[in-house]
């Protein structure tokens, strides 16, 4: 430990427990008791900011060595893309340049970024390029045929039954793009040798098991492997994927130096894990009542996260075909990985948006229509938050006043979202004004710690809801930088108003991604009842909005 205003006063963790084992057990009564203490819902201030508040946080990419060597990696062209020939001769000829080659891994070293920079661009190389052509328009189709084998994970009643009460029936198919991460902090580490010992600074989320990672790439033990995770600037799940830390460790093997690679945004944007694009098929129809009879959901490439339907539905059945990222194997001409509420965000898109499609075509208000379809208690009481502070008045969509609704549950807790935008029917742009989101997480310890969260789920939700995707070409991704993808703005934030429901007698549940999961519903939602558009895919870009107002 290390006093901030006093550094020279540290005590190491062993030196004060002197090799004795410090436990104390809680008993399930002082658990509850604390539970009831005001304290649970006190306000208390984020100390650990400091450091970057001030500069003094130390990142990946500030861990400095006398002989630090700064590493440029030669890169394919498009993933899949084999190396044919490479020339190197113009790189070697520089001075203060190392050029290392491990088979297809080459890379050039020097000592100031820069010069590596100069280095690289010096390399020739020739690869033969893989024949995928699946590009970002023909994917949804590509997805469909490939994910034919599917996996029931919900079912009640018959849907044969529910069809047959149907006298109104809605079906429509739901796109997702491909997603990316985009933290501000690119992939960074630093590798070094200590005689047979290897320390990796890493910029990672899964310190663990890079660890491992390291170890196999090194063909040493682990426990000859030391993984410290200084500040992550930016991961969102997109820093599950160590590539630049194995890449690291191997050029501190073998040059023999301490080695930083610092990924460039270009790598960053070409080597990200995206969120996978994805297909949700939905079949439902009401009865004359205005009850949802059956409810028919498929969802392709997405996941399971979040599918499976809440509403008070006697016949269902939610079907998920493939494993989204986590065993999406070749359906993805290149990787997708973990990211914030992993395929819910879609899975909540697609249900909402058809939820008001049914209320639509029932001719009810999309508020009312939820509570005759609802009967969980918790879902109904987020729901009402949301209206009470929102100020919803009833209204048959579209309504010209461009409110939406959108629920779901995640980690465990349950959010309601209302949104006003407005949409310019002649360029088909969205400004959404204003955003309410209700959450019961249980008991939560710090309130204004959550609402943080929630309003940064909010934000960033909005980007995947307006304007974020990734434009590709078999394996060449085509969007590197921020001048073609475009993350939220300031300029872009709505007025964001959330309430977090006091629950302290509830075990407490997640709040770092719930309130992101509604954003793509509520937002279409809330298009809808402006201009009468059902935009099917997100993001919902002007274009795509002027083709829905023309009934594209």
């Amino acid at each position: 430990m290390v006093d901030s205003l006093q550094p020279d006063r540290r005590r190491s963790y062993a030196e004060l427990t002197k090799g004795k084992k410090i436990e104390r057990r809680l008993t399930e009564k002082a658990v509850l008791e604390r539970r009831r203490t005001s304290a649970s819902s006190e306000v208390h201030a984020a100390h650990r900011l400091r450091g970057q508040v001030t500069g003094r946080a130390r990142f990946a990419g500030d861990i400095l060595f006398p002989d630090i060597k700064y590493a440029r990696i030669l890169r394919p062209p498009a993933h899949g893309a084999t190396l044919r020939s490479v020339d190197t001769s113009a790189a070697e000829a520089l001075e203060g340049v190392q050029v290392v080659r491990d088979g297809d891994f080459v890379a050039v070293l020097a000592d100031h970024p820069e010069l590596a920079e100069k280095a690289l661009s010096q390399i020739k190389a020739d690869y033969d390029r893989p024949s995928n052509t699946v590009d970002d328009k023909s994917i949804f189709d590509h997805i469909l045929k490939a994910e034919s084998r599917g996996n029931t994970v919900a079912r009640g009643g018959d849907l044969e039954t529910g069809r047959g009460k149907a006298v109104k029936v809605v079906e429509k198919t739901y796109l997702n793009s491909y997603v990316a991460h985009a933290p501000m902090e690119p992939h960074t580490a630093v590798a070094k040798f200590d005689a047979d010992r290897i320390t990796v600074w890493a910029s990672t989320q899964r310190p663990f098991g890079l660890k491992d990672e390291v170890a196999q790439a090194l063909g040493m033990p682990a426990e000859k492997v030391r993984v410290i995770t200084p500040f992550v600037g930016g991961g969102f799940g997109g820093k599950s994927r160590n590539l630049q830390a194995v890449e690291a460790a191997r050029l501190a093997k073998l040059s023999g130096k301490p080695v930083q690679v610092a990924w460039t945004r270009a790598e960053e944007f070409f080597y990200d894990t995206f969120r996978p694009a994805a297909v949700v098929k939905i079949s439902a129809g009401m009865s004359v009542d205005a009850r949802i009879a059956f409810w028919d959901y498929g969802v392709y490439a997405a996941g399971q996260r979040g599918s499976e339907q809440f509403y008070d539905i006697p016949h269902h059945q939610t079907v998920v075909y493939g494993a989204g990222w986590s065993g999406g194997g070749g359906v993805h001409p290149f990787g997708t990985g973990a990211w914030r509420a992993p395929a819910n965000y879609t899975n909540t898109f697609a249900r909402e948006s058809h939820i008001d499609l049914l209320a639509a075509a029932a001719g009810v208000d999309s508020l009312e229509f939820r509570f005759k379809n609802l009967k969980d208690e918790r879902m109904i009481g987020v729901l009402k938050a949301a209206a009470e502070k929102f100020g919803w008045k009833p209204g048959k969509a579209p309504s010209g006043r461009g409110w939406g609704i959108a629920l779901g549950i995640d980690a465990g807790t349950y959010v309601a979202h209302m949104a006003e935008v407005e949409v310019d029917r002649s360029t088909g742009a969205i400004r959404v004004q204003r955003v309410v989101c209700a959450q019961d997480m249980g008991l939560s310890i710090n309130p204004e710690g959550a609402r943080i969260q929630m309003e940064g789920c909010i934000t960033m939700g909005l980007g995947y809801a307006l304007a974020e995707e990734i434009h590709f070409t078999g394996g060449e991704i085509h969007d590197l930088n921020f001048d073609t993808y475009e993350i939220p703005r300031f300029s872009w934030l709505p007025e964001i108003e959330t309430v977090v429901l006091d629950k302290r007698e509830a075990a407490a549940q997640g709040g770092g991604e719930p309130a992101i999961i509604c954003m793509g519903a509520v937002v279409a939602n809330a298009v809808f009842d402006a201009c009468g558009a059902r935009v099917l895919q997100l993001p919902m870009t002007p274009e795509r909005v002027k083709a829905a107002l023309a009934g594209g």
